[in-house]
């Protein structure tokens, strides 16, 4: 039996491989939503809007390109085949400022520098839609919309560490410009709450949420 599609709309290898080690073996569809249309000054309602409309987004872009997939032997995502799409988007709250991926090395120090000896909200917002219905993608029932926070305790870094750091490239493509599964976690002193949210999905809150949409997460396993 052909386990049910799981479209992840982001084109994060971090949140991939997290899926990868549960047996969700995910189809990457990344959205290209322009985040710069959202704006809040509230990071769990910001995350969860940049999820709800990445995956939104992605879900049309497979409608419309719905020709090409079937040729691909991807037909069945417009069939009555169980499946959902999952959008995240994360962001880290630190002294009373929201903070995404910092643009350049330069940024990535300076947001190093505010962050050390620091304890700071990473926010990873989570929506869920079912990836098919009567009508097709056009018209898909009502994402499972949902944040979670974990609280991270930044080490006492020095300069030399921090640039260092920075110029591996690694944080530059980090919400919270540090990454936990990699050299990151060598300067984080400890996390509390959800560690694979600080990664960019929390695993506990996806099984909830496929739940609450009718599945169970083994529904998923190859």
């Amino acid at each position: 039996m052909n386990p049910s599609l799981f479209i992840l709309a982001s084109a994060s290898p971090a949140r991939r491989r997290l899926l990868q080690m549960v047996g969700i073996d995910a189809i990457a569809h990344p959205s290209n939503f322009d985040e710069s249309l959202v704006q809040s000054s509230d990071p769990g309602e910001l995350v969860k809007t940049l999820a709800e409309q990445k995956a939104a987004t992605s879900m049309q872009s497979l409608w419309e390109q719905r020709g090409e997939l079937q040729l691909a032997g991807l037909g069945r995502l417009f069939s009555r085949t169980p499946g959902v799409i999952l959008g995240c988007d994360s962001v880290l709250a630190i002294a009373g400022e929201i903070h995404g991926k910092p643009a350049n090395p330069e940024e990535a120090i300076a947001r190093w520098k505010l962050m050390r000896g620091q304890v700071g909200q990473l926010y990873t917002g989570h929506a869920l839609f079912s990836a098919y219905s009567e009508q097709g993608l056009l018209m898909p029932p009502a994402p499972i919309v949902r944040a979670q926070v974990t609280r991270v305790f930044f080490a006492e870094v020095s300069d030399r560490q921090i640039e260092s750091y920075v110029s591996t490239g690694e944080p530059l493509s980090c919400a919270g410009c540090f990454a936990l599964e990699g050299k990151g976690s060598l300067f984080i002193e400890k996390i509390e709450g959800c560690h694979t949210n600080v990664i960019g999905l929390s695993m506990p809150l996806l099984r909830q949420m496929l739940t609450k949409l009718g599945y169970d997460v083994t529904d998923f396993w190859a």
